[in-house]
Formats: structure tokens, sequence, C-alpha cells
């Protein structure tokens, strides 16, 4: 029955590719075959292609992605000016973004909280004032007070807290994420889901289509939706050209009762876990958040599941419990990012974050694909005598993103940033943490999808108790890390053309 589950479902995400294989295929037939017949169709998408060139050039794109466009255009002339508007103008993206601006505009007032916590943040924080008002003032993200906020990993540690979290739940179950796969894992968790249902618990599931595109059966929702969990299937994967396509929610979200809230690396697969050996032990972390900060991820969540359903949402009975607050644990600001405007949150905490270092900045990442200004932020801080370290896995996921992380090192090692790869195995986690005073733990990969296209979340901590925590953590995990020196990074005439390459088509990684 498996082998016969697999063989439907690789079957239809074949037919899916070929028709998007065909769609495309098709057009540029059309086109070289009119330009053919007519001289005038082939000056006119010229002319286009010069045109869509000059607009790329003068957007507020990031150079890498104006760069790749660019190249793709000017290499295909008769039809590249045409396939960008094609991707750009899409009116199912534009929908979307105005279901979501509603949906934002509904649920935001009922989660801000009084302005005191900032004002008291910004007297005792001096130094990190910037950060906060740019997360509290631009994005609208509040600060949180008397939270309690815990750092676990590897992702074992998280499957059994959000275990027993899950237990423990009385009013509802929120959950979101890229990857689900069905194991121990999910297993697990599915048999609580259950009885939660047939208690009375109100239990939703957002996942992600194409993160689930060859881990779970068609129409899985409905399988769900018979045991009582109400489920989105987010962004299904459809043969059709669209930027929409290309948008992906990669966040890890739980959310229980109001009362914790879970976001990390950690999907819900077996090799999360290490219970599914693929690339050696897998490193990840998630941080565990409980008090007032949860209702930030139970508004990312409904705000979500509201540009999905059309559902309007009473949030009344999701706020988290009054009176139930935890002791002073710091100030917390769970933040999340979306790819339809052009704020690019993630990379602004990132950036800060980096330029704020004064003693120590330390880096997990599974993946190290950025740009020019992330490149400079990094160099700098190693120059003013900031100690910058970053950690990367040892044993790629995917060989050619691995070889493109790779291409950086030699550039970072020269401005003085030291470098180390995770020997067991891969590291998932997506962790940075500066001067025993602030860190942010989410979604975000230091790459272009999660910078730039996907959705994502995380949570900056400023002196909690779970800082010196991840900082121990990091310099454990260095004792068995490789350190990578510039000798590591010679290579071959063929091996650095294929890694330019590579960095030219990384705004598609």
């Amino acid at each position: 029955m498996k082998k016969k589950w697999f063989r439907l479902l690789f079957r239809r995400r074949v037919f899916v590719i070929f028709l998007l294989i065909l769609q495309v295929a098709l057009m540029l037939m059309t086109i070289y075959s009119s330009s053919q017949t007519y001289q005038w169709i082939s000056n006119l998408l010229s002319l286009l292609s010069v045109v869509v060139v000059l607009h790329v050039i003068s957007t507020a794109k990031r150079a890498p992605y104006k760069l790749l466009w660019s190249v793709v255009i000017l290499t295909f002339p008769l039809f590249g000016g045409l396939m960008y508007l094609m991707v750009r103008l899409q009116g199912m993206t534009m929908a979307f973004k105005k279901h979501l601006g509603r949906a934002e505009a509904a649920l935001k007032p009922r989660f801000m909280p009084s302005s005191a916590v900032k004002e008291a943040f910004l007297e005792l924080h001096p130094d990190y004032a910037n950060q906060c008002r740019y997360l509290t003032d631009a994005c609208l993200f509040p600060v949180y007070h008397n939270d309690s906020a815990t750092y676990l990993t590897p992702g074992e540690e998280k499957f059994q807290a959000l275990l027993h979290a899950l237990s423990q739940a009385e009013r509802f179950i929120f959950l979101e994420y890229f990857i689900i796969e069905e194991g121990k894992m999910w297993n697990s968790i599915l048999e609580i889901l259950q009885k939660k249902a047939k208690e009375g618990v109100e239990v939703r599931l957002i996942y992600d289509d194409l993160g689930c595109f060859l881990l779970l059966p068609y129409d899985y929702e409905k399988k769900l939706a018979g045991m009582g969990i109400r489920c989105v299937v987010f962004n299904k994967f459809r043969p059709a050209l669209s930027t929409l396509q290309n948008h992906r929610d990669h966040r890890k979200i739980a959310v229980i009762d109001g009362k914790w809230a879970f976001c990390g690396g950690v999907n819900l697969a077996d090799e999360y876990i290490n219970e599914k050996t693929r690339y050696g032990h897998w490193k990840d972390a998630t941080l565990q958040l409980s008090g007032p900060a949860v209702d930030s991820y139970t508004y990312m969540f409904l705000t979500l599941w509201q540009a999905l359903t059309g559902e309007e949402t009473d949030v009344t009975c999701y706020l988290a419990p009054k009176g139930n607050s935890e002791e002073s644990d710091g100030y917390v600001i769970p933040y999340c990012d979306k790819p339809v405007d052009d704020e690019y949150v993630s990379e602004k905490v990132y950036l800060n974050v980096i330029n704020g270092a004064r003693r120590y900045l330390y880096i997990e990442t599974p993946y190290l694909i950025i740009d020019d200004s992330m490149v400079s932020a990094l160099i700098l801080a190693a120059k003013n005598g900031v100690d910058v370290k970053i950690m990367t896995p040892g044993m790629p996921d995917k060989w050619y993103v691995h070889m493109t992380t790779q291409s950086y090192y030699h550039e970072l090692l020269s401005g003085g940033v030291k470098i180390y790869e995770y020997s067991p195995g891969f590291l998932h986690a997506k962790v940075m943490v500066a001067d025993d005073a602030v860190a942010t733990v989410g979604t975000v990969n230091l790459d272009y999808r999660s910078l730039y296209l996907h959705f994502e979340c995380g949570t900056w901590l400023c002196d909690s108790q779970a800082i010196p925590a991840i900082r121990n953590d990091f310099e454990k995990t260095l004792k068995v890390c490789k350190e990578i020196t510039r000798k590591d990074c010679k290579s071959g005439f063929f091996r650095r053309l294929l890694q330019s390459l590579l960095r030219l088509l990384a705004p598609l990684m």
C-alpha cells in the first residue's frame, strides 16, 4: 500500500512539473515562430526587453536579483522581457496581498499592548533602542516583558516539549509548518491532535504544499478534517507560471492555549529529531515562549489563516491568559516577514544585530548566500574587533547550495570572519547571538529565499536568560566543528567557474 501511495503521489507531482515545462515550451515556440514569420514582432520583443532591463535596473530590488534578470533578458531578448512581465504582473499575487493586508488591518489592533513596556525598554537599554524602534514603530511588532524564553536544541528537545504542551491543551492548538511527513514525530503529534479534537479543543493546521510536495498524500487536508482538525494548505502548487508559487510559508509555529509558543528550525519530520538519518546528525534549534509574547505568534497564525480562508476571527478567546505572566526574563519581540511587500524585516533584524555587536557575534545558519550589504557588515564588524564566528553544515543537504555557501568563505575569511563547519552532520539552526545581550532565533536562513521570498518568523531577545544558553551551546558545538582556513578555500578553475555561476543564480536558491 505504501508503494502504491508513493507511485500515485509521484505521478501527480511529475504531471504538474510536466505541465509547467510544457507551458514554458509552448510559450517559447509561439514567440519564436511568430518572430520568424513577422520581423516586426521580433523587433518589438527585443525593444520590450531593453525597456524591461532599464526598468529592472531602476527598481529598489537587490543587486543580485537585478543582475540575474538582466542577464536572462539580454541573453534571450525575444522572450526575456515578456517572461519578466508575465512573472511580475500577476493578478493572483496582488489579490493575495490585498487579502493579507485586510487581515492584518482587522487583527493588529487587538494585539497591540500598552506602550509602557517599550518606554521602559528604551530607558533601560539605550544601546538597542534602534532595533526596538524599528520593530515596534516601523513594523508594528510589540515588545513584551514578563515572559519566559527557553532555548531548545537539538530537535529532540523541541519534540518532547511540544508533546508535553499539546497534551496540556484545553482550548486551542494552532500549528503552521513548512514540512510535515508521516513518521514517529508527526504520528505522535497527530495522535494527540485527534484526541484533543474529540475533547472539544479547537485544532487548526496550516502546511505548505510545496514543502510537503513529495511527503503527504494528495488532499491530505480532507483526511485531517475527518479527524476534527481544521486544515488549510498554503499556496497549492499548480501548473501555472506565477510569482505566488515562488512564495512559500517557511514558518514553523506552534501556539497552545495562548500559554506556549514554539518557533525555530524544526519541522514535523523524523530527520529533525534524528529518528531518520539523511545527512549525519541533524542539529537544530527552537525557542519556546510563555507569557504575553505568545499573543504575537497567535496574531501571525490568525492573520495568515484569515487571508487564506476569508474567515473573520474574534480573537478574544485566543489571547494569552491575563495575570499569569512569568517573572521578568528580559524583553522579547516576536516578528514575522512576508514577501509581498518590500520591507525585508528579517534582513534588517539581522543587520541590526551585526552592526550593534561590540565584543562577539555568533551565527548558525544552514545556508550562507547573502548580498554585498551583509557581507560588508560582517567584515566591518570583524575589522572593528568583534569576534565574528559563523557555523555552517559539514554535511550539506543540497550540494549546489553548499557549494554556493563555500564561495563566500574566502572573502569573509580575508576580512577577519571565522568560519566553522559542523562535522557530525547537517546544521539547520537559524540563530544569531551577540555580546551576551541580544539574540534572535527563528526560521530565517541567511539566503535569498528566506530573506526575500518566503513567509518567515523569529523572536528577538534582549537581556533574556535564554541568551547565555544560546552562547554556551554555540561554544560547546564549536568543539565538534572544523575551522575553515584560506587553504581550504583553494579550488581549481572549473570549481571557481561553477561557483561564480551559482552565485549568479543565488536569488533562485
